[in-house]
């Protein structure tokens, strides 16, 4: 985000509070339109203030080469645009080639070369499936010229204006009461079949429990119920860590990112599962990760895998809930949450949530209450599988979606709409989802109570006709054929590279 016009992501995620809190930080105010500029450490062009007071004294000599400054980009303090506005798509088409020239791995999907001087080159493999991928949405997305994204983003801001005057962001309480209902009534049937000795069926409701109850701390770490920082970070903590057994200050560390740089391989947690899944070839080449600040190495196990990562999709998932233990624990013993600060007392009242966790379904329940270490086998491995489902749900808004970075001329809704999808389903069925069937909408307004979402689809909706951006809506099934057939399609390339490897070997040794 560095060097980009942050207005609507900040708008989107942070509540008026937080905003007004930012003022303190005022530095200055951007006269005109902010220009979006690529950061040096992205490989954008930058150079000291003492050249670019060097270039302002030239340029403001009258008898200066008139063709040498019209040839130049407009200088500003500090950087040098490395995009021109108007030329961009244009460029992009004619030179048919992504940025071989930048190796960083905190530069995105798509690094293009901009320069008009460059000789052409042969792409290789991956460069040639990256650029496919980027020629494909700029055949499906309206162009990044700034006329076009700044009327949508205009239109995107008027669309929230109106569902504000709709009353959508103010929580209907009433639906939260049968929410309770309905937890109370699959936590009371978990201990009934429990002190008949039915420990699976008991570990079925358990599992059903957990699932409904994710969806109550997603609201709240979105502070998507009263609205208030404290309040809704305590009903999270309740929820996640007394009664789930994970942390809600992980979810929000990870789930915060997530938001901002949606589908990005370099610096989105919930696409970077290696060795597990790669849901883009870019992960080939043993990306850094800029959230979990490692290399996420395409060793020989991975290579094996990716492969055939479309038939281990389901199977995953279905332990998924086990992970979440190992990085609930790895926030709060290593102190990834803040240290300082409003939230300084969020991880002391986790860990405390995750000790009565274990004490009340450890001890309590698996120990005392269930006989034999087979019905704790049992009722743990059921409880924990039974919760696929949500995993399926987080997943299929995503890994089908683009990948692919448009640079940093992109609007905000615009990306959020190009990298998320929404899936389809009856109005009775909305409890069994939980709102992530809205995700697309959610992404573009998070902080929207997800009870209000399917009134909200309609507004999105039309707002996407009119701003000509596609609006991707699967039915379940449908959607999850599209993330089976990326998998697929991900690993077939996994298998092709890997058989190219193999030939280059064998010939070099004979």
């Amino acid at each position: 985000m560095v060097g980009r016009d942050a207005t609507d992501e900040v708008n989107a995620l942070h509540s008026a509070d937080a905003r007004q809190s930012m003022v303190s930080y005022q530095i200055g105010t951007v006269l005109g339109r902010w220009q979006n500029f690529l950061p040096p450490i992205q490989g954008g062009s930058f150079r000291t203030i003492d050249a670019s007071d060097h270039v302002a004294e030239t340029e403001a000599e009258p008898e200066s080469n008139s063709s040498s400054q019209s040839s130049s980009l407009q200088p500003s303090p500090i950087f040098d645009l490395l995009y021109r506005e108007n030329e961009e798509l244009k460029r992009r088409k004619r030179s048919g080639m992504a940025d071989s020239s930048s190796t960083s791995s905190a530069s995105s999907v798509s690094s293009f070369d901009m320069s008009d001087h460059q000789e052409p080159t042969k792409l290789s493999h991956l460069d040639t499936l990256t650029q496919h991928a980027v020629d494909l949405d700029i055949s499906k997305y309206p162009p990044l010229d700034s006329r076009t994204q700044d009327e949508i983003v205009i239109k995107y801001r008027t669309l929230n204006d109106r569902i504000k005057a709709e009353n959508l962001y103010q929580c209907n309480y009433k639906s939260y009461l049968i929410e309770i209902y309905r937890y109370t009534l699959l936590f009371s049937l978990c201990l009934l079949f429990l002190k008949w000795g039915w420990y699976a069926t008991s570990g079925m409701f358990m599992g059903m429990f957990w699932h409904q109850l994710v969806f109550t701390a997603h609201d709240a770490g979105h502070m998507g119920i009263t609205h208030s920082f404290t309040t809704d970070t305590i009903i999270g903590i309740f929820i996640a860590d007394f009664l789930g057994g994970l942390s809600l200050g992980w979810w929000k560390r990870s789930h915060n990112v997530h938001h901002i740089v949606t589908n990005s391989p370099e610096h989105d947690p919930d696409i970077e599962h290696m060795p597990f899944f790669a849901v883009s070839h870019r992960f080939f080449s043993s990306l850094r990760s800029t959230y979990y600040d490692r290399i996420m190495t395409y060793d020989p196990f991975a290579q094996f895998v990716i492969r055939y990562q479309h038939y281990l999709y389901y199977p995953i998932l279905t332990l998924g809930r086990f992970n979440l233990y190992r990085l609930s624990w790895e926030h709060l013993i290593f102190g990834l949450g803040p240290r300082k600060g409003p939230a300084w007392w969020h991880r002391w009242l986790e860990i405390a949530g995750q000790l009565f966790f274990w004490t009340w379904f450890g001890y309590g329940l698996l120990y005392k209450s269930v006989p034999s270490a087979w019905g704790r086998f049992a009722f743990i491995m059921v409880s924990h599988m039974v919760t696929m489902p949500l995993h399926v749900q987080i997943t299929l808004s995503h890994f089908a979606m683009s990948t692919a970075d448009m640079g940093i001329h992109e609007s905000f809704p615009q990306k959020m709409l190009r990298t998320t999808m929404d899936v389809d389903c009856p109005e009775w069925l909305d409890f069994l989802h939980g709102g992530l069937q809205f995700q697309a909408i959610h992404h573009l307004y998070p902080r929207i109570p997800r009870h209000n979402l399917r009134r909200t689809q309609k507004l999105v909706q039309d707002f996407c006709i009119d701003a000509g951006i596609p609006y991707a809506l699967y039915g379940f099934v449908d959607g999850n054929k599209e993330v089976i057939g990326r998998l697929r399609e991900v690993g077939r390339q996994a298998a092709i590279l890997a058989q190219c490897q193999k030939t280059l070997a064998e010939r070099e040794v004979a």
